[in-house]
């Protein structure tokens, strides 16, 4: 596996960040000026992971809201795809989530997406329901999927092996 940075999503990051949108979600993506409206807003934490040779495999964004983080978006390149990146990346917000006293964790991910959702679900994630129709590009139903609390002994020992298993991928 491949060895990532993370670093805050800048604006000198969104060409990078706008290649990868379009390959992840064609042409039903997030515009620059969404993203531009994310790096500001006071609520939102967008991180990007690099490579070590400084190319971007992925980045995801958070919306801090008192306890609870959204996921927004969570994307990786398909160069890097399977490679940790996106592992890296959540550790990091669960890193961010515990240092600011965020207990939950939540997003949306189309059913059809089995790879994310094995991802999300090594993290701890359950489905706790579904919205019907949620993207737009195609009618296909989301589901909605939360942490426990992340301060729970449970969740606790969960972090502790996830960091054991990926932490030596994030470099420091």
């Amino acid at each position: 596996m491949d060895k990532f940075r993370i670093e805050k999503m800048t604006l000198s990051s969104l060409d990078e960040v706008m290649q990868i949108e379009a390959l992840a979600y064609g042409q039903h993506h997030w515009s620059r000026e969404s993203f531009v409206a994310e790096i500001d807003n006071r609520i939102s934490t967008y991180n990007c992971a690099y490579t070590q040779e400084n190319k971007m495999a992925g980045y995801m964004g958070l919306w801090k809201i008192i306890d609870e983080a959204h996921i927004t978006n969570l994307a990786i390149h398909p160069d890097f795809r399977r490679k940790g990146a996106a592992k890296c990346l959540l550790l990091n917000a669960l890193e961010e989530c515990y240092r600011e006293k965020i207990k939950y964790l939540t997003l949306e991910v189309r059913v059809s997406n089995e790879g994310a959702i094995k991802l999300y679900e090594s993290f701890g994630f359950k489905s706790l329901g579904v919205r019907k129709k949620y993207y737009q590009n195609n009618n296909e139903d989301a589901l909605i999927m939360w942490s426990e609390n992340i301060f729970s002994e449970n969740y606790k020992k969960r972090y502790e092996d996830l960091k054991g298993e990926i932490g030596d991928l994030i470099l420091r």
